[in-house]
């Protein structure tokens, strides 16, 4: 299955409103970055086990880790969780910057270093979200 199949198999098994606000998301990002590369990451470890929910990956950065060993990585995630919708944007350096740019302009949000998380697109503002993904992107 490529990884567009799978895109589309993870948003279909969704509930419907979450699916089609993970579509309107998932077509929304494309916009942004047309060509970026795509990730599917199903939540498992090399054992099966779940470690975490799923996820739509889009771009390509290298992760530094403390032992200075590198991985190539998504810059920007995208995932339904238990309450609403993560957007992940990944190789941040400065951990308040999410927080202290768009924080107060996204709406009804929690912000973190590295994660945009909210409950329904209908509580945040589409275009400051928008702004993020596109720094997240820009940011290498």
């Amino acid at each position: 299955m490529t990884v567009k199949e799978q895109i589309k198999q993870y948003i279909s098994s969704l509930q419907v409103t979450k699916a089609n606000e993970l579509q309107t998301l998932h077509k929304h990002i494309m916009q942004i970055k047309p060509a970026s590369k795509l990730w599917f990451l199903n939540g498992k470890d090399e054992n099966g086990k779940v470690i975490s929910n799923p996820n739509i990956g889009y771009g390509s950065i290298n992760i530094k880790y403390k032992d200075g060993s590198t991985r190539e990585f998504y810059q920007i995630g995208l995932s339904a969780n238990t309450t609403g919708i993560s957007v992940y944007i990944m190789g941040i350096a400065d951990k308040a910057y999410l927080l202290n740019n768009y924080g107060k302009k996204i709406g009804k949000a929690s912000v973190t270093g590295y994660c945009i998380k909210f409950k329904t697109l209908k509580d945040i503002n589409m275009d400051v979200l928008a702004s993020a993904i596109k720094f997240g992107f820009e940011n290498k």
